[in-house]
């Protein structure tokens, strides 16, 4: 029963919501946290400017373009990452690849709200779970695509377990959408590396389950990013991947390696942000910003 103030509650400027239970029959998101998705961009601006002791710089990459909506409103200022890594399974999307069962296609996405910005595909369905990206994950892209981080670019380093995980995970880049029409494939792939599949994903040959001896040295290869100019978000449930990439992979002229940040529940807002401030600080902690780009070359 509805009483009056439960009804009055209700009600926004003359209209009344009607609240509807809705039976689903998917699975619940194991990785599932209600969080905020928007970061004010006056503040990202402000954690860059306090990160850098007041002064700040962007890189731009010769003749690259992050995005047909950047311009330099909308760039945030200070030391970046040339290169951004994110774990696919309960860290950039909130389902473990190899729990399912089918290879989702067009006819398995389910619309939604993509953050404010337009109704997309919000999720994509496989047998009977439901796959949506985690919060952070999603305004991080968003926001790269706007070109609000100015030379870096994205990729992905998954151990998925098996042949079918890793194709179930490349399928549903292809569909899952960033803001409606553009997919995340399409900015993270056809963008930042001109169609080139860079990303890391699985566990066969020449990959293992060792992230750190296999996928990111593979990565440094390809891309030609200095591991100390990386930074990389993992989840580490199933062993401590950001610790192992800490240790292992290190560039030999500072000693240093991949700014790392664990996601136990998932990539959200806070975690993203405190990624970037991390990298910003490990930044300046290379003897100042001009001697560490003498010594990056």
């Amino acid at each position: 029963m509805m009483n009056n103030k439960m009804f009055q509650s209700l009600i926004c400027s003359g209209s009344v919501f009607l609240l509807a239970a809705v039976a689903s029959a998917f699975h619940p998101h194991p990785h599932y946290r209600p969080i905020s998705t928007m970061i004010p961009r006056r503040r990202l601006r402000n954690i860059m400017s306090t990160s850098s002791g007041g002064s700040s710089r962007s890189w731009s990459r010769s003749g690259a373009s992050n995005g047909s909506n950047s311009n330099n409103n909308n760039e945030v200022d200070g030391p970046l990452p040339e290169l951004v890594v994110f774990d696919l399974d309960a860290c950039f999307w909130d389902q473990e690849m190899y729990t399912l069962s089918r290879i989702p296609t067009e006819s398995d996405v389910v619309m939604g709200d993509l953050n404010g910005r337009g109704v997309g595909v919000a999720s994509v369905i496989s047998g009977r779970s439901r796959i949506s990206l985690h919060d952070g994950s999603l305004l991080a892209l968003q926001n790269h695509h706007d070109g609000m981080y100015p030379n870096t670019r994205v990729c992905f380093a998954s151990s998925a377990d098996t042949e079918l995980a890793e194709n179930i995970g490349r399928a549903t880049l292809k569909l899952l959408e960033v803001i409606p029409g553009v997919t995340v494939w399409d900015l993270v792939v056809n963008r930042d590396w001109d169609g080139v599949d860079v990303n890391q994903i699985g566990r066969r040959p020449p990959l293992s389950s060792n992230k750190s001896a296999t996928h990111f040295p593979i990565l440094r290869e390809l891309t030609r990013v200095r591991y100390d100019r990386m930074l990389f978000f993992d989840d580490c449930q199933w062993g401590d991947h950001c610790g192992q990439v800490e240790r292992a992979c290190k560039e030999i002229n500072t000693g240093k390696g991949p700014v790392t940040i664990r996601t136990p529940y998932g990539l959200g807002v806070d975690e993203w942000e405190a990624g970037i401030e991390k990298y910003a600080k490990t930044f300046q902690a290379l003897d100042g910003i001009d001697n560490y780009d003498i010594k990056k070359k």
